[in-house]
């Protein structure tokens, strides 16, 4: 194999990668973005024309955001979305990538939690260098609720407790031990 045979190997080896890198941010910043009720990060995921299908509810990318933080402040407390089993077909400027999600939502009065098990199911592309998702799909595998009362019962007091904004201590930078968050159990 020559010299310039192995350098464009290499190339099209980083740009997988690079490609592959660049699939899941978009994909984690848009949990990120569900959890810290931040539209702006939930938002830059998707294109103009993306379209995110969450069971009845079909918005725009760009209206999804808004659109859902409002239903999650009218019967959640919390919730943390997590990414865990993630795969992702490319081919060329687009590519399907099946990501499991773990949701735990907290319901208002911070007695009952909700554990929920789904897929995204999505297709990005890259317009302009830049992978967004086209269209995402979400199902619903299953779903248990339990007792979340010990958070009441002083067994996790003092540590922080996340916030449904900027003020969050995620945001911070740099992150330092004497900044003092803004909530805490």
């Amino acid at each position: 194999m020559s010299s310039d045979d192995e350098i464009k190997q290499l190339r099209e080896r980083l740009q997988y990668v690079e490609d592959r890198m660049a699939i899941l941010d978009c994909v984690m910043n848009q949990a990120r973005g569900h959890d810290r009720h931040d539209v702006e990060l939930m938002t830059s995921v998707y294109f103009e024309d993306g379209v995110d299908e969450h069971g009845p509810v079909i918005k725009t990318g760009p209206e999804y955001g808004e659109y859902m933080n409002g239903q999650h402040e009218a019967v959640f407390e919390d919730h943390l979305h997590n990414i865990t089993t993630h795969t992702c077909e490319i081919n060329g400027d687009e590519a399907h990538a099946e990501s499991y999600v773990m949701g735990a939502m907290r319901v208002k009065g911070g007695k009952i939690v909700s554990l929920m098990g789904g897929r995204y199911l999505d297709r990005l592309e890259r317009r302009n260098g830049v992978w967004k998702i086209a269209l995402r799909r979400c199902t619903i595998e299953w779903m248990i609720s339990g007792d979340s009362s010990v958070l009441g019962s002083g067994a996790v007091q003092g540590f922080i407790k996340g916030t449904w904004d900027r003020t969050d201590p995620s945001y911070a930078r740099p992150l330092h031990l004497d900044t003092e968050p803004v909530n805490r159990w």
